[in-house]
């Protein structure tokens, strides 16, 4: 992707007359190297809101405590609090002290908000144990006070869809759960793919029980060893890896486990990574959520509506066989660890401040017995077969790691029926408390703690701590997250526009790209006599068949001598070159003063017609 070839300020009038002094990109190294030194470190200060909750050895919460009664420590060191009040039973009690972006100037005894995002998951989720849950949450809609609000989105496991936008409008919020009601589930589908690699299993045990009838078992098992390895192996021929496995073989079998990093059998480690793969797009699909909803003041609250996310996709695989086999695949260095899997859900909402109340969608039981392509009526009954209860823990196991690890509450089992009116009271009192760490965006998780000095006899109950983030990544997930489900309702608007494609060499075309950068939207700042800043562009690419470009960035200058007017943008020109296919493209723009990120999504074609 070539370099910007020209920008130029203009205004958002109809006929687009020039109103702006033409402003050259800041390409040449040497220009880069003279820019005033406020573009070379930008403090990103950003609070942490720690929701603490207090409650006494028989659970009931403790009011009246002040923040000389807390002692905050990040990564085992003293830090100071920013901001202090106590909420009781939804009012805030006396006058906050300190005040802190992204928590709202609270005025003594004023009612105190929470803002639940419900998120559901339709990929997951079988749509009797979905809609029980909504019918639910439809039915605790009056338990919340006239400052909550509700937003809600559901994730099928190729987009998400905004249901409703913060709201506190109730028949908005019935009409949503009513249009989630009527989306399609595929919880059945993820069920049929276990059944079959159960049975799989299965039909592979007979088969080898008959071979160790009729044939050496050393042999078979060497023959055995010779096909996984083919099949497991990239990059070699399929003899070279069988002969390799067939020595190991003869010397020790584990070693081939060693060697292929797994110790799930060919067909288990297909499933499992098949299951793994539908986690992590899970996973970022409420991450994207998140990060999209994340603006609202005020304590928020995810209701994350779980279909049944197993803690380990290898144990969950090989539930049933046996102790020996789950030891070893709880150690499978082939997939996925808990803390990988899970952990970038968990760092985003300690981030962002979002306390996860993860909801058991399943209920009693996560498999049922009886037939997937007949449905399952009201009399299906759980499943007793070997595994079930080993996975149902691993599926609740899940929810209370996302709580724990965030400060908020798992609904498991018949507290799915509650779930709405049980985070409305556990949110009503609590202990808020913010601070502001200097970020050195180091990607590391730095542990809080809360502690009462001379109170052993207090508990608390807040989140577990925080993962240092830096800008780069967060905007490289926001322009995965776009690519992925598409760009928010309330995203900050981009123009972007196409030219008509012409051939490029052999398969490939190139378009002219015009980006219409609304400088009401970034922040220029007065340097040595004038307004500038530096923006980067990032722009990726994705062809029907999920091949993706590697992300380009390029740093584009914006400097003129007046503070630009309102109306005005900025016109980014390139030139960008795809193979001669149809396309789904998204361009990002990011603004390192604010951190503001301004992304446009769409589609191209061989004829170059943009798809909006």
């Amino acid at each position: 992707m070539d370099r910007l070839r020209r920008g130029r300020l203009m205004s958002l009038a109809r006929h687009g007359a020039l109103l702006g002094t033409l402003l050259l990109p800041a390409a040449a190294t040497a220009q880069q190297q003279d820019e005033p030194a406020v573009f070379s470190e930008v403090i990103d200060v950003r609070v942490v809101n720690v929701e603490v909750v207090v409650t006494d050895r028989d659970g009931n919460r403790v009011h009246g405590l002040t923040a000389a009664d807390f002692e905050l420590l990040v990564d085992g060191e003293p830090m100071p609090i920013s901001y202090f009040t106590e909420v009781a039973e939804g009012f805030a009690q006396g006058a906050a002290t300190g005040a802190v972006a992204g928590v709202p100037d609270l005025n003594p005894y004023a009612p105190v908000g929470t803002n639940f995002l419900i998120f559901i998951d339709d990929f997951f989720s079988i749509e009797r144990d979905r809609n029980r849950v909504l019918d639910s949450l439809e039915e605790d809609l009056r338990e919340l006070g006239p400052v909550d609000r509700v937003a809600a989105v559901a994730f099928d496991g190729d987009s998400l869809e905004m249901l409703t936008a913060w709201t506190n409008d109730p028949s908005v919020m019935e009409q949503a759960l009513d249009r989630a009601r009527r989306r399609t589930a595929y919880g059945l589908q993820r069920l049929s793919e276990l059944r079959m690699s159960e049975a799989n299993r299965e039909s592979q045990a007979i088969f080898e029980a008959v071979a160790d009838q009729a044939f050496a078992p050393d042999l078979r098992e060497a023959a055995e060893l010779q096909q996984i390895a083919a099949e497991a192996q990239q990059g070699e021929t399929g003899n070279d890896v069988a002969m390799r496995a067939q020595t190991l073989a003869e010397e020790d079998a584990a070693a081939l486990k060693d060697l292929l990093g797994t110790s799930l059998s060919s067909q288990e480690l297909r499933y499992a990574q098949r299951l793994e793969d539908q986690l992590e797009l899970s996973v970022l699909a409420a991450m994207a959520t998140m990060r999209s909803l994340a603006n609202q003041p005020g304590r928020k609250v995810m209701l994350l509506l779980a279909g049944g996310w197993p803690r380990s996709a290898a144990l969950f695989t090989v539930a049933g066989k046996g102790d020996t086999s789950s030891f070893a695949a709880s150690a499978d260095g082939a997939l996925m660890s808990e803390d990988e899997l899970y952990g970038p859900l968990v760092s985003a909402a300690n981030l962002i401040g979002y306390a996860l109340y993860p909801v058991d969608l399943p209920g009693l039981s996560a498999s049922f017995s009886g037939d997937a392509a007949l449905g399952f009526g009201p009399s299906a009954q759980p499943d007793a077969g070997p595994g079930a209860l080993e996975r149902e823990d691993m599926l609740h196991s899940t929810l209370d790691l996302l709580a724990d690890s965030t400060g908020g509450v798992s609904m498991i089992n018949a507290d799915r029926d509650q779930a709405l009116s049980a985070a409305v009271e556990d949110t009503r009192s609590y202990y808020w408390i913010g601070f502001e760490p200097r970020r050195r965006e180091d990607e590391a998780f730095h542990d809080i703690k809360v502690r009462l000095a001379g109170r052993p006899d207090l508990r608390v109950r807040t989140r577990e701590g925080y993962v240092d983030m830096s800008r780069d990544r967060e905007v490289s997930m926001t322009v995965d997250a776009a690519m992925r489900f598409g760009i928010p309702p309330d995203a900050r608007p981009l123009e972007v526009r196409f030219s008509d494609p012409v051939r490029a060499g052999r398969r490939r075309m190139s378009m002219a790209v015009e980006v219409v950068i609304p400088l009401d939207h970034v922040e220029l700042m007065p340097v040595a006599g004038g307004w500038r800043n530096e923006l980067e562009v990032r722009v990726t690419a994705m062809d029907l068949d999920g091949n993706r470009s590697e992300m380009s960035r390029e740093r584009i200058l914006i400097a003129g001598p007046a503070k630009p007017r309102p109306g005005q943008v900025f016109y980014y020109e390139t030139d960008l070159v795809f193979r001669r296919r149809d396309h789904t493209w998204v361009i990002a723009v990011h603004d390192p003063l604010t951190g503001t990120v301004l992304t446009s999504r769409g589609e191209v074609g061989r004829v170059g017609k943009e798809v909006p």
